[in-house]
């Protein structure tokens, strides 16, 4: 019996999830062991290969002119700035808790939009977003016990990803998306090297390598489920599935890294996640073209190249 495109759409967005969610696992697993820019240098040199394969076999070629444009320039360092916060918060936080804070990214792009390009935000979704903010600040509780500074990176990681998928609004439909995709891992490769350099370089085993390769892939299989699921079903139906990425998050750091969320977690996650689906919801049913589940990176967080 075939399946609905609905269905089907809804699938490869668990699908894609689970891609991101286990590149994010393998990389905590790595960062005990490795260090940060090792772990820049080696996966973005895997997934540089990747992604320029795909473009050469895509038929997209190198036009350097186009990349010139200063707001590739600029959605390049915010990716570069919110992959290092990502990855020096995951060597320190639960999988599940620094997954449930990058879930307020859709949120975040929804106020940038109405802050800097005078995006209509009723008074509905602008207390949706609070419901999030709220959210956000039950997980990281500053001032509380169990706060630490490293969520306050995340929560960086955030504001870089959120600016990053509001820049990508401004660059020329002429540049292609494999460009810009490829520039950026280019950039994050580069500043693993030099991060790298600046530190002792740790042996690599076969295995570590293994697993970067590993992660490299995933970050791609994301993408191209992602882009499936989106082309496959209604948006209003196959969005709301980014939040499965939560649950991946859960099921890893308990089985890899024994995490038990505690109710603090639980309760700021679920806040998010109803914030950020209330916020779709009256953005679909208003019939804005680009509601924020549908403008932001495919990941809900740093595109991790």
């Amino acid at each position: 019996m075939p399946l609905s495109p609905n269905l089907r759409g809804s699938l490869f967005m668990v699908v894609a999830m689970a891609g991101f969610t286990i590149n994010d696992a393998i990389t905590k697993l790595l960062i005990e062991t490795m260090q940060l820019g090792q772990i820049l240098f080696l996966r973005g040199l895997f997934a540089t290969i990747l992604i320029l394969g795909l473009a050469w076999s895509s038929g997209v070629r190198a036009d350097l002119r186009r990349l010139r444009h200063p707001m590739v320039a600029a959605r390049t360092l915010c990716e570069l700035g919110a992959t290092i916060t990502f990855i020096a918060a995951l060597a320190h936080l639960p999988l599940a808790n620094i997954s449930a804070v990058l879930q307020m990214l859709p949120l975040a792009v929804t106020m940038g939009a109405a802050l800097f390009f005078g995006e209509s935000v009723g008074w509905r979704r602008w207390l949706a977003i609070l419901v999030g903010v709220f959210g956000v600040m039950v997980i990281v509780r500053p001032g509380f016990d169990g706060f630490s500074v490293f969520s306050l990176l995340a929560l960086v990681t955030v504001m870089f990803s959120a600016t990053r998928d509001l820049v990508t609004r401004l660059i020329p439909d002429d540049v292609p998306s494999m460009l810009v995709s490829a520039t950026t891992a280019i950039a994050v490769t580069v500043t693993g090297g030099f991060i790298a350099a600046a530190g002792s370089w740790t042996p690599v085993s076969s295995a570590e390598l293994g697993l970067l390769a590993c992660a490299a892939i995933l970050l791609i299989v994301g993408y191209q489920f992602i882009i499936m699921a989106m082309r496959q079903g209604d948006i209003s139906m196959v969005a709301p599935f980014r939040y499965t990425a939560l649950v991946w998050a859960l099921v890893l750091g308990y089985v890899l890294f024994g995490e038990v969320p505690d109710a603090a977690m639980i309760v700021g996650a679920v806040a998010i996640v109803l914030s950020g689906l209330y916020t779709l919801y009256r953005e679909r049913r208003l019939g804005h073209s680009k509601p924020a589940a549908e403008s932001t990176g495919p990941g809900m967080g740093p595109d991790g190249l």
